[in-house]
């Protein structure tokens, strides 16, 4: 069946770093714009970043951007979320979703598949 399994979250201290990986299964993968979102406690979930099908554009949320990189290798059908420089502010559950569809887009309903989350705790 499709999934998407994530993992490498855990605790890290304000200014470090950390990697999520997303292992995708049972779709086509390179037909998928890829994206990684999160959710804090009593927060809506919301859009990190985003990588297109060939991984040639990859777009940020403004609250990320310059700290974390998003990549994706078509070949082992997995993405990746690079983050640098984290913050306590970007603790939350991580998700990688796949979306069936041609441009990045930051909106929660257009991606259709969706892994379990992974936990990402930074402390000050």
């Amino acid at each position: 069946q499709v999934q998407l399994v994530e993992s490498g979250g855990g605790l890290a201290q304000a200014g470090g770093s950390l990697r999520l990986s997303c292992a995708a299964s049972g779709l086509t993968f390179s037909n998928y714009v890829m994206g990684w979102f999160r959710q804090a406690p009593g927060k809506e979930r919301e859009f990190v970043a985003g990588i297109s099908r060939s991984g040639g554009t990859t777009r940020y949320a403004d609250s990320v951007k310059g700290r974390f990189t998003i990549s994706r290798d078509n070949a082992k059908m997995t993405i990746y979320l690079q983050m640098d420089s984290l913050k306590p502010e970007d603790t939350a559950v991580y998700y990688c979703a796949a979306a069936p569809i041609l441009i990045i887009t930051v909106v929660v309903e257009q991606y259709r598949v969706w892994g379990q989350g992974t936990q990402v705790t930074v402390s000050s």
